[in-house]
């Protein structure tokens, strides 16, 4: 990834991702944040509301936006100042979102970006429009994201396997100081 500076970036740039709505993806985020309105995980409670289904929260949407200015425009060692949001229709698991930012004006002197930030879904109906406001870095930003850390799942799966790796190391430590005692009681009845 690159991060832009004020110097490179123009009125009329733009830059999007696309994401799919997903469960997984959705129960991590209100986990991650504790936002637990059965809307959007209880499907029966989710079923007698005017949507009739769970729906995402609105800010994982936003955090799209969030995530294109992060990462594409102005990209990495980019600082958000401000976000102001409209939440035009709900999105429903499974939505495929495309969230694209624009950059509507450039201010060199405060190094500043007016940008506008819409995300919409694989109808190309608009779920949220808005306008940020951000700083690019100073200077150009390249970056490579680390490698992954192995997931919870592989933590699970592989944990009773760590867990057995050590049990049996303390059992044979536990063993060989055990043979060593014995040699030395049998050493002394000599």
């Amino acid at each position: 990834m690159i991060g832009k500076t004020i110097d490179s970036i123009e009125v009329g740039d733009s830059a999007e991702i696309i994401r799919r709505a997903a469960d997984g993806d959705i129960a991590e985020f209100v986990d991650s944040v504790g936002d637990y309105n059965p809307i959007h995980s209880d499907r029966e409670y989710a079923a007698g509301t005017m949507f009739s289904e769970r729906i995402a929260p609105g800010i994982w949407t936003a955090g799209l936006v969030s995530a294109v200015v992060g990462t594409r425009l102005p990209g990495p060692g980019a600082i958000y100042l401000s976000q102001d949001l409209r939440f035009l229709r709900p999105v429903k698991f499974g939505d495929v979102i495309r969230a694209r930012v624009e950059v509507l004006e450039t201010n060199r002197e405060r190094n500043r970006l007016r940008l506008k930030t819409v995300c919409t879904n694989q109808r190309g109906e608009e779920v949220l429009t808005g306008e940020a406001l951000v700083m690019p870095p100073k200077t150009r930003v390249l970056y490579t994201k680390p490698q992954a850390a192995p997931g919870l799942f592989a933590m699970w799966a592989l944990g009773p396997l760590a867990w057995m790796t050590q049990a049996a190391a303390v059992w044979t430590m536990l063993g060989v100081a055990g043979l060593s005692g014995l040699r030395a009681v049998s050493k002394e009845k000599r």
